[in-house]
């Protein structure tokens, strides 16, 4: 199983590729650069593989929820890479990417959707089971809002942490302990694409697109 994956939905900026279970990353922190870096990170990552685009099996891409910028730019890339390489995609949420780097069986991800909001996801790691799984839906929503299923002690982890730790804390008392400095990475969005892959769930690349789950970008001040 040979995959190449994306994650540009936050500040961060990141590629992968998984060769037979085996992965390789290229990561880096860098708010507004992520068109200038992910090109070059892919080819790097094949180049120090030796492996060629038509060499792998499919594309994974972090589809979002996340910043609109980042999010363009990773569906308008695997776009025309897997495109032109006639490659099948794999979409995968950010927010799965998010909880799949973190540790523990209950993961609570939240990604700063700014405006008083945060991308929220819930997910749970079976027992023997390395890939988390959603609980409910993806929202976007105030942190005051959120609701979490059972009773189960949980971690939290994201940006939406970082700056909403302190009032998510007090809301979710079964909270134990967050990191809010942790983004997704696009090593965790390629271990999830595997599993997507081998259960058939691919996408044309045409079919490649952002998942924004707000629909507007800016207040619109009301008519006088």
């Amino acid at each position: 199983m040979k995959i190449l994956a994306i994650e540009t939905a936050t500040e961060a900026c990141s590629a992968a590729l998984m060769l037979d279970g085996e992965s390789l990353q290229k990561f880096e922190f860098a708010p507004r650069q992520h068109a200038e870096l992910i090109l070059p990170m892919i080819d790097q990552l094949l180049a120090e593989a030796g492996v060629t685009l038509s060499q792998l099996d499919a594309f994974a891409y972090g589809r979002g929820p996340g910043s609109f910028i980042g999010v363009r730019i990773a569906a308008s890339v695997t776009q025309g890479i897997a495109y032109g390489a006639d490659l099948p995609v794999v979409a995968i949420s950010s927010l799965a990417a998010l909880a799949q780097g973190g540790r523990g069986e209950h993961i609570l991800a939240a990604i700063d959707a700014r405006m008083g909001e945060i991308y929220w996801g819930e997910y749970t790691r079976p027992p023997g089971v390395d890939k988390v799984v959603l609980q409910g839906r993806e929202q976007l929503i105030a942190p005051s809002r959120v609701v979490v299923n059972g009773e189960t002690n949980c971690v939290g982890i994201g940006s939406g942490w970082q700056t909403y730790g302190e009032e998510l804390s007090e809301l979710l008392p079964n909270v134990n302990g967050f990191d809010g400095q942790v983004l997704p990475q696009a090593k965790s969005v390629a271990e999830l694409a595997v599993v997507g892959y081998n259960k058939g769930q691919i996408l044309a690349a045409s079919q490649a697109v952002p998942v924004y789950l707000r629909d507007r970008v800016a207040v619109k001040p009301s008519p006088t």
